[in-house]
């Protein structure tokens, strides 16, 4: 049956963040076809969809209300592994920077991501280039691609050569990554339940949720958190913009700006997350150390806290600290390759969505209200660590994906009302996922970055 690989998917998740299996039974799929691809995208959409969505179902109980039944669209789900905003009457801004993308080298490809400027410079800088696409690309085709990895990383940028699975699985980080559990769970002791009543069809209202996450997987977890009624206060430096995904992201979210590199922008994000009940955050495993916001002193601030990171290439290995994005991890982990020879290309062939990102994204939120579960059944902090790289490990181990394709988006998929974005009124995609008696909606339109002051509302 179609939905046999979601659910398999959505009982690993389950059980990863300790769920209990017998929630399962409450959770069911719909929808026909598939995206196209040699992996189960449209499978692993629908099943880390729908396990987040368990877990407010799960929460929920938890609250006192009886348990309800959730139901996932396989086909919204994948279209929601897209971009789900439709801007009515205005353009987005464009997408890749026009130096970013895959380049022939002498033995093999290589993917530049440059997206942010400093990125861009370092990948420059390596090369020894002016800014141009033409100049960039004959500069790589005399490197190897591993000295050229190498370079790029040692000038601060990022950059993954095309792996094979198998040279993947052989390689020190990939062999780390693939020992690591899908989601790194730490329970604290039972203390005090800390019960949150939520409000009617919003069992998330009257929690706080600090994002320090920039694109994509962790925008996309506490979005999710942000439709079920949480409060989520964005925070990104001076300088960010990410201008192409800020109408799919920033929804639900109020946005505000700190500069972290001074020590009032220090104190005024260690008194926000004094008053936080969940933090996510992507800094790579090293960062928040480094600005003293390290494992105790977070503890310190918000000893009850739900503590969720994000970090690329996993938390053990050779790699656990180099900076990475889905396209990257998908050319290093072997899915590009994969995909080139599925598709018979001569180039390489990523997942037609980045299904990496949004997938540890609703891990993600599925691990945060996990956290609250337990916090509020038996008075436990807990921390929560994913990576990109193991859930690259995750969907390369599932069954294949299928030639199946999705029906074309039709205006019954958008929802009615219009939403009134930072740049212009938009429709948004119906929700992938129901939980019955808990709509998933959002109270803010999606806006521009540090639109709002830094604090609590």
């Amino acid at each position: 049956m179609p939905a046999d690989t979601a659910r398999a998917i959505a009982a690993q998740v389950w059980g990863a963040v300790g769920g209990d299996p017998a929630a399962l039974a409450r959770l069911s799929f719909t929808g026909e076809g598939a995206l196209s691809s040699c992996f189960a995208a449209t499978d692993l959409a629908a099943g880390s969809i729908g396990a987040a969505a368990l877990a407010v179902s799960e929460l929920m109980a938890a609250q006192g209300a009886p348990a309800p039944a959730v139901a996932t669209d396989r086909r919204l789900a994948s279209l929601w592994f897209g971009f789900s905003v439709r801007p009515v009457g205005w353009s987005p801004a464009r997408g890749w920077d026009p130096i970013a993308g895959d380049y022939p080298t002498k033995d093999g490809w290589i993917r530049l991501h440059t997206n942010a400027p400093h990125h861009r410079a370092a990948a420059l800088r390596a090369l020894g280039v002016p800014e141009e696409r033409e100049a960039v690309a004959a500069a790589v085709a005399g490197w190897n691609k591993a000295e050229l990895e190498a370079a790029v990383v040692a000038q601060g940028g990022c950059a993954a050569e095309m792996r094979s699975l198998v040279e993947w699985a052989e390689h020190p980080a990939g062999r780390a990554v693939a020992q690591e559990p899908l989601v790194h769970v730490e329970l604290g002791a039972v203390g005090t339940p800390r019960p949150v009543a939520g409000a009617p069809g919003r069992p998330l209202a009257g929690l706080r949720v600090l994002d320090l996450t920039r694109v994509l997987a962790g925008p996309v977890a506490t979005r999710f958190l942000a439709g079920y009624g949480a409060e989520v206060l964005r925070i990104d430096p001076p300088d960010w913009d990410e201008p192409v995904v800020l109408p799919e992201v920033t929804l639900g979210k109020r946005c505000a700006g700190l500069d972290l590199k001074t020590a009032a922008g220090r104190r005024r994000l260690e008194e926000l997350l004094a008053d936080a009940d969940v933090f996510v955050h992507g800094y790579r495993a090293d960062a928040l150390e480094r600005l003293g916001l390290g494992d105790a002193r977070r503890r310190e601030l918000a000893p009850s806290l739900v503590d969720v990171r994000l970090n690329a290439y996993g938390w053990t290995g050779p790699w656990r600290e180099r900076r990475g994005f889905d396209s990257l991890v998908q050319m290093s982990a072997g899915v590009a390759d994969a995909g080139m020879r599925w598709k018979q290309a001569d180039r390489p062939t990523p997942l037609p969505v980045q299904a990496l990102d949004y997938a540890t994204g609703f891990l993600m939120a599925t691990a945060a209200v996990r956290g609250l579960t337990e916090r509020i059944t038996a008075g436990r902090a807990s921390s929560w660590r994913v990576s990109l790289a193991r859930t690259a490990a995750f969907l390369t181990a599932q069954a294949a994906g299928v030639e199946d394709a999705l029906a074309p988006q039709a205006d019954d998929d958008l929802a009615a009302e219009v939403e009134q974005t930072g740049w212009g009124p938009a429709r948004r995609l119906v929700p992938p996922a129901v939980v019955e008696g808990a709509p998933m909606r959002w109270a803010v339109p999606a806006g521009e970055l540090r639109s709002s002051p830094a604090q609590w509302a």
